[in-house]
């Protein structure tokens, strides 16, 4: 049996409109909608700057399987275990918006 569970905020707080979910997978992968940019990344944190504000990703081995940041998607591999949002200003483009222009 799968393991399967969906978070989504309500898309009016959540910024400019546009949904932001999150699927975890039996705690082994992420994919996620709403992703603005890729602030940082390593094996055990991945900082996202998503619709609903800045969020951390916690796991170990995490890897980014694919990111599309046309479509604001967001995969991710690896033991995940925990997600925590942060209240932060956002800044001006990361990594791979500074990568892709």
């Amino acid at each position: 049996m799968r393991e399967t569970e969906d978070i989504r905020l309500n898309p009016v707080a959540a910024g400019k409109g546009k949904p932001h979910n999150i699927t975890i997978e039996g705690r082994q992968r992420i994919s996620m909608t709403g992703v603005i940019d890729v602030e940082s990344f390593n094996e055990q944190e991945i900082l996202v700057r998503s619709e609903a504000g800045m969020l951390t990703v916690f796991g170990q081995g995490l890897h980014i399987s694919k990111l599309d940041l046309d479509s604001e998607t967001l995969w991710v591999d690896g033991f995940v275990e925990g997600l925590e949002y942060h209240e932060q200003p956002q800044k001006q483009g990361g990594m791979f918006s500074k990568l892709f222009r």
